[in-house]
């Protein structure tokens, strides 16, 4: 199902956007969004809209606000319940009213009730929030402003609470009846190398010493035909830095927002280490005593437990590095191995161990693991390939404490 964002009216139908203004505001990682949004009611009759607007998880809406033909209206927070019952009764009291939550069925949507909009009437919606950002492998910082009227959003069928739904825009993207502005200031300490966009940006200014502020804005004429994407590239991004806010002088001075915050950034530049992926002995210990015969759960057609792990079993010998060491012992009452010891893992070997784990079956009686896994444990060692031990099994085993004491004794060297 194709959703989509913007001011709808209660058909979903979208209210004719006029423009689209964005202040964005970078101190180091941390972005503050500005962005007002002008729509109108071109229909003769009053309309009753909703506000549908998305965004990264990791954002919080600090403040929302409409001006409606010149008159301000200003959110707070309220309790769920009670936010909810002066809606209503505002809408039937004939009033513009504005509710603003994050969706029931996506986190990262917000939607906002807008009242009665009559014939003519102008609404510029101004949303405010704070974003971490996120950076990219190569050092990039990332800021996306999404483009709010392009189908994005693919929910479930399921998702019958959702306020978002919308048709993919007919019109050719150079009759687009709207603009879009943005403004980004870029401030850190760790001086600012270069600054990229999918989009065509003015000329870059940038100021401080060591470029450590610079501001950058998008072409005149840019059609919001895509989502903006800005990447910022600081000179010294893996040094740690600290970035304060005060708190604001009208609250109290021990409150959330009345006491002074700091972030403290680290991004460390580890090396990278060339792991030896050819190293390792890998043994598999397969349980086929009878209770292996069983069905995984009591559903008809249910899968044998023996099925399912042998299923899993061709899928990790698959996934194993050439080079590495490999083994397989089926136990039960008894126990087998598929070679006296463990071989060496070649495309030959592999596919030798799928065609016997194949034929495997849960027929060798009782659960008694401990031997087998002596077996393994005493085996000389191979030099550079530690040994790790996987073992499948649906329980009920035979010495159970001997075989933890048996594991414990050789944790230190094995896994």
């Amino acid at each position: 199902m194709v959703r989509a964002s913007g001011l709808l009216t209660g058909v979903k139908d979208p209210v004719a956007l006029k423009s689209i203004a964005v202040t964005l505001s970078i101190n180091d990682f941390v972005a503050g969004v500005s962005a007002t949004l002008n729509y109108e009611n071109e229909e003769k009759d009053p309309l009753e809209a909703f506000f549908v607007f998305p965004m990264d998880e990791d954002s919080a809406v600090y403040s929302f606000e409409a001006l409606v033909d010149g008159k301000k209206i200003v959110a707070e927070l309220q309790d769920k319940y009670q936010a909810h019952k002066r809606y209503e009764e505002a809408l039937s009291g004939g009033y513009q009213a504005y509710l603003l939550e994050e969706d029931k069925c996506s986190r990262d949507v917000f939607r906002c009730n807008v009242g009665n909009m009559q014939p003519g009437s102008k609404v510029a919606l101004t949303l405010k929030y704070v974003q971490e950002l996120p950076l990219e492998d190569d050092g990039a910082l990332r800021y996306v402003l999404p483009a709010i009227l392009n189908p994005r959003y693919h929910l479930s069928e399921q998702s019958v609470d959702s306020s978002l739904d919308l048709k993919t825009p007919i019109v050719p993207l150079e009759d687009l009846p709207y603009t879009l502005s943005m403004v980004a200031t870029i401030n850190s300490q760790l001086g600012i190398r270069t600054i990229q966009s999918n989009c065509p940006l003015s000329s870059i200014d940038y100021t401080g010493e060591d470029k450590t502020s610079a501001q950058v804005s998008l072409a005149e004429g840019h059609k919001f035909d895509r989502d903006v994407e800005l990447l910022i590239f600081y000179r010294k991004v893996h040094s740690p830095s600290v970035a304060v806010e005060m708190g604001m002088p009208e609250r109290e001075a021990d409150s959330l927002m009345g006491a002074p915050s700091a972030m403290v950034s680290f991004y460390p530049d580890i090396p990278e280490v060339e792991t030896a992926t050819k190293c390792g002995e890998f043994v598999f210990l397969m349980d086929r005593s009878g209770s292996m015969k069983s069905p995984i759960s009591g559903q008809n057609r249910s899968q044998l437990r023996i099925d399912a792990a042998k299923e899993t079993l061709i899928l990790l010998l698959k996934s194993l590095p050439m080079g590495c060491y490999f083994n397989i012992y089926g136990f039960g009452s008894t126990h087998e191995a598929f070679f006296p010891k463990s071989v060496q893992y070649t495309q030959e070997t592999m596919e030798k161990a799928v065609e016997k784990v194949k034929l495997m079956q849960a027929d060798l009686g009782g659960t008694e693991i401990l031997t087998p896994l002596r077996k393994v444990f005493r085996q000389p060692p191979i030099p550079g390939h530690p040994l790790q031990v996987f073992v499948f099994t649906d329980g009920e085993v035979v010495e159970t404490f001997n075989v933890i004491r048996e594991v414990k004794f050789h944790s230190k060297r094995h896994r």
